[in-house]
Parts: structure tokens; sequence; C-alpha cells
């Protein structure tokens, strides 16, 4: 078993792993959204808005019904994004297929905002990569799409 951490201040435990796998998970991913925001600050973007605005481009636009199961995001959550994106001019509401709903559509100014990302959300991945290894990385994702799928 690894040593635990301890810090200077308390001599309290760090980084001490929990018999709960849920609350490994939520530590582990309040950390890496800390890493990525830091890295992707220089961008004006956080992570979780770059996602937001990746995944409508690649899909097109998209109510908000279609894209919460997307990013797996309850709605709730989902108009909270939203609508930071929209004050900040990011995405726009945009007729639908179906003409009683709305579409969301990134601007001009959220595909350059996402283009400018790009490198900082490159790097950032790349620190995970190099930390992990490759095949090490390619594992972990492969696990956590495990967990999510027995989840659902």
């Amino acid at each position: 078993m690894s040593k635990i951490k301890r810090t200077d201040k308390q001599n309290l435990p760090v980084h001490r792993p929990s018999k709960c796998t849920c609350t490994n998970v939520r530590r582990t991913s309040r950390a890496i959204t800390k890493l990525y925001d830091a890295i992707m600050e220089p961008s004006g973007l956080k992570v979780t808005q770059f996602s937001v605005l990746r995944n409508i481009m690649v899909s097109g636009p998209l109510n908000k019904s279609e894209l919460a199961p997307i990013l797996s995001l309850d709605r709730t959550t989902l108009v909270r994004n939203i609508k930071s994106l929209e004050a900040s001019k990011l995405i726009e509401n945009v007729p639908g297929a179906d003409t009683r709903m709305r579409s969301i559509a990134v601007t001009k100014a959220g595909r350059k905002a996402v283009e400018n990302a790009i490198p900082y959300w490159q790097k950032a991945q790349k620190q995970i990569e190099n930390r992990l290894g490759a095949e090490n990385l390619e594992k972990l994702i492969s696990l956590l799409m495990d967990i999510e799928s027995a989840a659902e």
C-alpha cells in the first residue's frame, strides 16, 4: 500500500483512497477539472464550456433535451452552463427542425473561442498522458467507460 502523504499544517492525510468508488471518482474528477481549467485559463474558456461548445459543433445545432445526454448532464446543470455561454455570445438559439423547438448553435465568436482553446486543451491532454503513459491512459478511459455503462 502506498504511503499516505501528510499536510504540513494540520498533519492530516491527503490523497487517501476511499473505500467508496464514487468518492474516489468524484475526487479525481474535481482534480482533473482543476488541472484543465488552470491550463486552459489563457483561452478564456473552462473545460466544461469547451466541452459544451465542442459537442454542439460536432453534433450540429441541438435542443437541450438532445444535448443533455451527450454531455451526461441533467437538464438543470446544462441550463446553468448554457446561460453563461449565451451571456458571452458564444452560443445562440436558432430555429430547430421542429418549428416548436429552439436549438442551440455555436456562434462565430464561439467557434473562434474553441479554436483558441484547442492548443491549451491539447496541452492538458498531453500532460495527463505523460503522467500516466499512453497505455495506462487507454486502460483508464476503458475503465471509465465501463463504470459509466454500469451506472446507466
